[in-house]
């Protein structure tokens, strides 16, 4: 039986990419006082947006319960019996555990694998799709999760935030801390490393961050596999941007996505991404 890959929101696969490649996405939640909220399902991107940049106070967000895995899980086995479950990065939420809890449940009914994809956003939808091209060129169970362990070191998410104030405020900051402070009027690149957020470099404008992603893609040129690129409320920054990385990389291959809800907690508006999937050394 064909494998079935499993993931959550977190990984920026949206519902249109998740149709067509054949994933199955467990959303995580975010809640406005007392209304909650399914990622990308209950509430549009744009919508939580406006609420985010208009309301008083922060949203805030939970992780997918083990029974949410659990009945997915349950489906998928009723199609397969292998299903490879990868998830956003366990220092930056307990998805992973939720995922891991739902397994030991049904290990007896379908044999199933969770790995933690070390990253988030399309840091890790990068890996997803490498994931699916894999079992589609008929690799086994046991082959694609070794790919997946593997594929952080050459998953590189870069983005551009305009203020560090809601990574902060909602405990998502990491080594990025050393930004804060005086430094809240420059605007920040960061990455993700060893599965948390950290420090690239400063600048001074959304021109100048646009130039430094331009940049860094370009030194990837003829290693990379995948190429995305995301925004929060900023789709004409994320036009140009792939404009630019044309003239390295296919445009009508770069994956297109706006951050999810429960990432734009913490990333705040006019954020803006690109993620280099490294091309695997032969």
């Amino acid at each position: 039986m064909t494998v079935k890959i499993v993931t959550d929101t977190l990984s920026d696969i949206t519902g249109d990419m998740a149709a067509e490649l054949g994933i199955t996405l467990v959303p995580l939640y975010v809640r406005f006082g007392e209304e909650v909220y399914r990622d990308r399902i209950d509430i549009t991107s744009e919508d939580f947006y406006r609420r985010l940049v208009n309301e008083p106070k922060l949203p805030s967000t939970t992780q997918p319960t083990p029974n949410d895995f659990t009945e997915v899980y349950t489906k998928l086995a009723q199609e397969t019996d292998e299903i490879l479950v990868i998830v956003v990065s366990g220092k930056l939420s307990g998805t992973y555990q939720s995922a891991m809890q739902a397994r030991d449940y049904l290990k007896e009914k379908c044999h199933i694998v969770v790995v933690d994809s070390m990253s988030v956003a399309m840091g890790e939808g990068l890996i997803v799709v490498s994931a699916v091209n894999a079992v589609k060129n008929g690799a086994s169970l046991e082959k694609v999760a070794d790919m997946v362990r593997k594929a952080h070191g050459r998953s590189h998410l870069i983005a551009y935030f305009d203020t560090l104030k809601y990574l902060a405020k909602g405990g998502r900051i990491g080594k990025a801390k050393e930004f804060l402070g005086a430094m809240l009027s420059v605007k920040q690149i960061l990455t993700v490393r060893d599965g948390e957020m950290a420090p690239l470099t400063r600048v001074r404008s959304m021109r100048a961050g646009l130039d430094y992603l331009t940049s860094l893609v370009t030194s990837y040129q003829n290693k990379i596999e995948g190429l995305a690129v995301e925004h929060t409320t900023n789709p004409e920054d994320a036009d140009i941007l792939v404009e630019r990385l044309g003239a390295v990389y296919p445009k009508e291959r770069i994956l297109r996505s706006i951050i999810s809800p429960v990432i734009g907690t913490y990333s705040g508006p006019n954020a803006l991404a690109v993620t280099i999937l490294e091309a695997e050394n032969k």
